[in-house]
């Protein structure tokens, strides 16, 4: 979102949690119905200023912490957990089913306010105990949620903005707990409650005795449900039936498949349409042809599907943190929705291409590096790192490297 907007943003929630603070209710319906309720609990249970979140025993918490699954799980990918904390100044947090948190990692500025507020291990951030919060939604709702600014009930974490996923044993589906991604509001971005649900997978891939893997994708296509394919050539099947559906159509259900807590009209036109002079109506007509696609599960106020979901882009996304490049090429079909007008799938395009190609160069997997000379052909410099690391061998992939190379130098 343009900064402008996430301003306005701020101060609508500002106005609205002032006017439930002060008087019980609102003056207008601003408020989406589960942060609404959640302020509900939490006004019978606290007061909006609370200093901080109440602390557990710290040996009980050690001790849920040293017999938890998801210790070992958190342990095994804890380099991508930490990568992705520092590589956006965000404090991560993992819990128990009890949204007692168990884990912490945070870059540098985000861990120390953090700290001042009991956002470590051993804290209780249930509502009524701290107040609505995203870790408290995740939990209750069984699905990834976010808390922006004044929808938080607590002022002390007003200025955060914060995405959750549940994490879900795979073998037996049953919730274990939450991870929770947080930051400041003005760092909001459009992709942070799809890296929340990428990270919850990636826990449950390395949950002990778990049979799920992020490899996974290709199953899902089988289930009931939307899965996407975005990354090439792009195809939209629902309930394992192919839909037909114009370009724009498809980049407005990807942005709602990836925002999975549901956007405004004003949210969606944004990340749709950018500074483009676009009617709302255009937009509302094209809503309403995918509602009709769907069978009805796309709600409005927010717009937001109503089926599970699976995108080629978490897929590889997650292949990527859990540092399976080969596979991650192998699943990587091509740039986004290549030539789209949308600001937002500009953005997340360019970040996934750059992830890909930056893994690649760490990790140059010979025969990933042949695949994605396929894909890309002109990136000269994979395909030296990648010779360059085979120097004096004789793997079977150095003359279609070399063939690759000088085409990419002419």
């Amino acid at each position: 979102m343009q900064q402008g907007d996430l301003q306005e943003r701020h101060r609508e929630a500002m106005r609205a949690w002032t006017t439930f603070v002060e008087s019980g209710d609102l003056a207008e319906p601003v408020v989406r119905p589960e942060i609404l309720s959640s302020w509900a609990r939490s006004t019978a249970a606290i007061t909006p200023d609370v200093v901080e979140a109440p602390l557990a025993d710290e040996d009980e918490t050690a001790s849920i912490w040293k017999d938890s699954p998801l210790q070992a799980a958190v342990e095994s990918v804890e380099a991508e957990l930490r990568r992705t904390a520092e590589d956006g100044d965000l404090v991560l947090a993992v819990t128990d089913a009890q949204t007692r948190i168990l884990w912490t990692y945070g870059g540098r500025v985000m861990r120390r306010k953090a700290e001042t507020v009991n956002f470590v291990a051993g804290g209780r951030w249930d509502d009524e105990s701290v107040g609505t919060n995203a870790l408290d939604l995740a939990n209750r709702l069984g699905e990834p949620s976010m808390v922006f600014s004044a929808e938080h009930y607590a002022s002390i974490v007003h200025n955060w903005v914060c995405w959750a996923a549940p994490v879900f044993d795979p073998a037996t589906r049953r919730q274990v707990g939450v991870i929770d991604l947080s930051t400041t509001w003005e760092r909001t971005h459009p992709i942070g409650l799809a890296t929340a649900r990428v990270m919850a997978r990636l826990i449950e891939s390395a949950l002990p005795h778990s049979s799920q893997h992020p490899s996974a994708y290709a199953d899902l296509t089988q289930d009931p449900g939307l899965v996407m394919t975005l990354l090439g050539t792009a195809e939209v099947r629902f309930d394992g039936q192919r839909l037909l559906l114009n370009r724009r159509q498809t980049e407005i259900l990807a942005l709602l498949a990836l925002h999975p807590e549901g956007l405004s009209l004003e949210q969606l036109h944004a990340l749709v349409y950018g500074d483009q002079a676009v009617t709302f109506s255009t937009l509302k007509a094209e809503v309403s042809h995918l509602r009709a696609a769907l069978g009805g599960q796309l709600s409005s106020r927010p717009y937001k599907l109503l089926m599970p979901v699976a995108t080629d882009v978490e897929h590889v996304l997650a292949l990527l943190r859990a540092g399976q490049v080969a596979d991650a090429v192998d699943a990587y079909g091509g740039d986004l929705l290549p030539g789209t007008n949308s600001p937002a799938l500009g953005d997340l395009a360019e970040y996934v291409a750059v992830a890909l190609r930056e893994a690649l160069l760490v990790d140059p997997v010979p025969d990933a590096v042949v695949r994605y000379s396929e894909l890309a052909p002109y990136d000269a410099q994979v395909i030296e790192v990648c010779l360059a690391r085979l120097a004096g061998g004789t793997h079977p992939a150095v003359p279609l490297l070399k063939g690759r190379l000088a085409v990419a130098r002419r």
